[in-house]
């Protein structure tokens, strides 16, 4: 207090010193914001390593399903071919003739005005008669009625220019909903002749064609399912000579499949090594990155790398080119994968579903949104956050609190010592106004 009295009387300005003292009262609420800082920053590099862990779950999910890597090079020998892979494929070829292909019933009606009945019947291929009524005889009424039936066929109506006295005609199409002899239909109780454009029919090959053992397959459809296991073949135009189905195991596409997991678990290595470097400052200091001495980064990297490349059925993934190097990172030896592939390629594909199934299950325990070990690191980092900031906020009101103390103690000084002034300057001028005496020589 003698220290602000001196300020005071030597003319310092009161709102500097007030300001000056605010700052020390104020040196342990900055404390805590630079710690709210340092946990929000901690709380953001946790969740950007959750999003990576949580990516790579997503892929490894993928690529541990049997199918994600019955990866094969389809072809056929005619442009009228289309071969796709199924769950279950494995590579062959197969010879076969497309002698049909599948289309629906076409029928059309003579040119007319209007229906001769409202009410008739479409029977389907199995028998099925379904009873077609009309409000009336227009041909818009019958279309509309057709269409509305579940007889599983489509009418509409063609232009067809005017009969004799000038009257516009109409022809009235007919049509199955799906291709297939299955499909066709026969109409009955009208008296309008009818003409079949094309009849329902289904698509047909022949297998070994010219042979004892030739065999014909047939298809509503053009498309013929598993033709071979796991092989749909679809077919476009008829042909006269054998074509050729071929089915290949695509070793570059598996092998990329892999190469693609290895890059993604580096992705995330690379991720926690590069944020938990220590650097070297000037004057030999050190700084460590946000995850330094972490001890849940750490529990990632290893959870995650011992589950890339703990041995397989007593085998190290290093058999088929995936192994760890010196510096803590996955390789990927592409002609290693490549041979193992044609050597055996089951086991290839045990070895890489394995190691998905490993990652993805570890990946899906540490990021779960719920439980996870990586959320519930964040969510109690954000618990401290909330802490600090319920403390900063005690600490503003303190400050406040204490900002109008000094205020109202240096308001008080300031009085006193205006008063104080004012009765030395009345001191001063009495004692001024004293007579003197002089000595006599």
């Amino acid at each position: 207090m003698g220290l602000a009295l001196d300020g005071l009387a030597s003319g310092l300005d009161t709102t500097a010193l007030i300001k000056s003292l605010m700052q020390v009262e104020a040196i342990p609420q900055n404390i805590l914001k630079n710690k709210v800082s340092a946990t929000q920053t901690m709380v953001s590099a946790l969740q950007a390593l959750n999003t990576r862990v949580a990516d790579l779950a997503t892929l490894t999910t993928k690529l541990a399903k049997p199918e994600s890597l019955q990866l094969f090079s389809t072809s056929g020998s005619s442009e009228g071919l289309t071969v796709t892979t199924t769950t279950g494929a494995s590579a062959g070829s197969l010879d076969l003739t497309v002698t049909k292909l599948a289309q629906s019933q076409l029928q059309v009606s003579d040119p007319v005005t209007e229906w001769t009945e409202s009410s008739f019947s479409i029977t389907a291929a199995d028998g099925t008669e379904t009873l077609i009524t009309a409000p009336s005889n227009s041909l818009d009424d019958i279309v509309t009625a057709v269409n509305a039936s579940d007889s599983g066929v489509q009418a509409v109506k063609v232009s067809a220019g005017k009969d004799a006295s000038g009257v516009d005609q109409y022809r009235v199409q007919f049509s199955s909903g799906e291709s297939g002899a299955a499909n066709s239909f026969t109409i009955s109780g009208t008296a309008v002749p009818m003409t079949e454009i094309r009849a329902a029919q289904d698509a047909e090959v022949k297998l070994w064609a010219g042979t004892a053992a030739e065999q014909s397959v047939s298809s509503t459809t053009n498309t013929f399912a598993s033709l071979l296991p796991g092989v749909d073949v679809t077919v476009s135009k008829v042909s006269t000579d054998p074509v050729t189905v071929s089915v290949e195991r695509d070793g570059e596409a598996t092998s990329k499949v892999a190469s693609d997991l290895v890059d993604s678990l580096n992705g995330l290595f690379s991720f926690i090594a590069t944020n938990s470097a220590v650097t070297s400052g000037s004057g030999g200091a050190t700084k460590g990155m946000i995850f330094t001495g972490d001890s849940t980064a750490r529990m990632v990297k290893q959870r995650v790398m011992d589950a890339a490349i703990s041995p397989i059925d007593g085998k190290s993934p290093s058999e088929i080119g995936i192994s760890i190097t010196k510096d803590g990172k996955l390789e990927f030896d592409s002609e290693k994968f490549s041979q193992a592939l044609a050597e055996d390629p089951a086991r290839v594909e045990t070895v890489l579903q394995t190691i998905s199934s490993r990652v993805s299950a570890v990946s899906t325990d540490m990021s779960d949104k719920y439980d996870g070990v990586i959320t519930s690191r964040i969510k109690g980092q954000e618990s401290v956050v909330t802490r600090l900031d319920d403390q900063i906020s005690d600490w503003d009101r303190r400050l406040d609190s204490r900002e109008a103390t000094l205020k109202r103690i240096y308001s008080a000084l300031e009085v006193q010592m205006s008063n104080l002034n004012s009765q030395s300057s009345y001191l001063a001028s009495q004692l001024a106004s004293l007579p003197t005496t002089q000595k006599q020589s």
